[in-house]
C-alpha cells in the first residue's frame, strides 16, 4: 500500500500524541482531581510522576538494543500497553498500583517514541521529505492539547482516565493504518564508533539539568493554578496552552538552530524556558501562568529535539551518544517531581522547587555553550 510522506508524518503525530502527549502529560490536569478525591500528599503526587520517569528511562535503554521482531510490532505493542494503562489507572485508588501502571506506561512511551521515530523519520529523509519530521514531533503537543481540552469537560478523576484512554485508542488505530509494516531487508549502516569529547560531556550535563529545569512546572503547572484563588479560573485552560504552544515548536526551534547553530540555539531556548518557570515562582497572576505555559510549553519539546540533533554531530554511530543523552535527561526528570513534592510538603509552596529548576536551566545554557573540540 502506497502512503504519502504527508500521511507518514501523520502517523508519527498520532503515535507520539497518543503514547507521550497523552500517555505521559495527561496526569498533570487530572492530578488536582486525584489530590483532592484521594488526599494524596504533594510528595506523593511527585513521586507516582517519577515512576512513569524511570519506566521512561528504563525503555529507552532497553529500546536501544537490539530486539527480536518489526519496529511497526514494537509500535503497536507499546501503544496497546500505554492504552491499557491508561484505562487501569481508573480502576483503581492503590498507591503500589499508581506506581506500577505509570511505571510501565512510561516504559510503554519510550518504545513507541523510539520505533516510531525509527519507522517514520528514515522514511522521510530517504523519500526527500525530511522537513515534516516538524509534523512528526508535533504529535506530543498536540496529544497534550487534545487530552487536556476533552479532561476539562469531564467531572470526575476516574472518567478522566477512561476518556484519556480512548483518545490514546483511537490514535493507536489510525496509527495501524497511516503506518506501514517494516521495509523488507531495510538496514541502516553506522561508521566507525567516535570517542567521547569533553563538549560532548558539558551537553550531556545541560540535558539531565533541562531534564529537571522543565519537568517540575510541567508536572504541577495546574496544580499551582487551582491552589491560587485569583487565577484558578483558568485551570481546564492553562494546559490547552501549554501544548498548543508546544506542537509548533520543533519546527521553529530547529528552523533557528540551522541559522544560529545547535547549541547557541539549545542555549537561548533554555534561558527562555527558565525565564517562564521563573516567572510562575515568583509571582502567580493570569499574566505570569500563561507566561509560563507559552515559554515552558514552547521550548521543551524543542530543546529534546535541538539536544539529540546536538549529540549526534560528533559523527560515527551516534546511538551510544543518544543512550546517554536520554538516560540524562531521564535521570532529571526522575528527580524533578519527586525534589518538588518533598519540598512543598516542608514549605507548603511550589516557589523553591521552581526557582531550582530556573537555575539548573540557566547553568544548562551556560553548559550547552561550551567549545566542543
Amino acid at each position: 500500500m502506497k502512503i504519502s510522506p504527508l500521511t507518514l508524518a501523520s502517523g508519527g503525530l498520532l503515535a507520539l500524541a497518543s503514547a507521550v502527549g497523552i500517555g505521559r502529560f495527561v496526569y498533570t490536569p487530572i492530578l488536582p482531581h486525584m489530590v483532592d478525591a484521594l488526599h494524596l500528599t504533594k510528595s506523593q503526587a511527585g513521586l507516582i510522576a517519577s515512576a512513569n520517569f524511570i519506566g521512561y528511562l528504563a525503555g529507552a535503554l532497553l529500546s536501544a538494543v537490539k530486539l527480536p521482531g518489526t519496529h511497526r510490532g514494537w509500535l503497536l505493542a507499546a501503544l496497546a500497553a500505554n492504552v491499557i494503562c491508561l484505562a487501569a489507572m481508573g480502576l483503581t485508588t492503590d498507591m503500589a498500583a499508581f506506581l506500577v501502571l505509570r511505571a510501565v506506561a512510561g516504559f510503554a512511551s519510550a518504545f513507541a517514541l523510539v520505533f516510531a521515530s525509527a519507522l517514520v523519520l528514515n522514511r522521510l529523509t530517504a523519500s526527500g521529505h525530511a522537513s515534516l519530521s516538524s509534523v512528526h514531533f508535533a504529535g506530543v503537543g498536540t496529544g497534550i492539547a487534545v487530552a487536556s481540552a476533552v479532561v476539562a469537560c469531564i467531572a470526575g478523576w476516574r472518567e478522566m482516565w477512561f476518556a484519556s484512554a480512548a483518545l490514546a485508542l483511537a490514535s493507536t488505530v489510525a496509527v495501524l493504518l497511516f503506518v506501514p509494516p517494516d521495509q523488507p531487508g531495510h538496514t541502516q549502516q553506522f561508521a566507525q564508533k567516535t570517542k567521547l569529547t569533553s563538549g560532548f560531556w558539558f551537553l550531556l550535563v545541560a540535558y539531565g539539568l533541562f531534564g529537571f529545569g522543565y519537568i517540575i512546572t510541567a508536572t504541577f503547572i495546574v496544580q499551582m493554578v487551582r491552589g491560587t484563588p485569583a487565577i484558578a479560573g483558568l485551570e481546564p485552560f492553562i494546559f490547552i496552552l501549554f501544548g498548543l504552544s508546544a506542537a509548533p515548536s520543533v519546527a521553529l526551534w530547529t528552523r533557528l538552530g540551522a541559522k544560529l547553530g545547535i547549541l547557541r540555539t539549545f542555549s537561548i531556548a533554555a534561558i527562555v524556558e527558565a525565564a517562564g518557570v521563573a516567572a510562575s515562582a515568583l509571582f502567580l497572576s493570569p499574566a505570569t501562568v500563561i507566561l509560563t505555559s507559552v515559554f515552558v510549553g514552547g521550548t521543551f519539546m524543542g530543546l529534546t529535539a535541538l539536544g539529540l540533533i546536538g549529540a549526534r554531530e560528533g559523527g560515527g554511530d551516534p546511538r551510544g551518544r543518544i543512550a546517554l543523552m536520554t538516560a540524562s535527561f531521564s535521570f532529571g526528570q526522575i528527580l524533578g517531581p519527586s525534589f518538588a513534592g518533598y519540598v512543598y510538603d516542608l514549605t507548603g509552596s511550589l516557589a523553591v522547587p521552581s526557582l531550582a529548576a530556573a537555575g539548573a536551566l540557566v547553568i544548562a545554557a551556560l553548559f550547552s555553550l561550551r567549545p566542543r573540540p
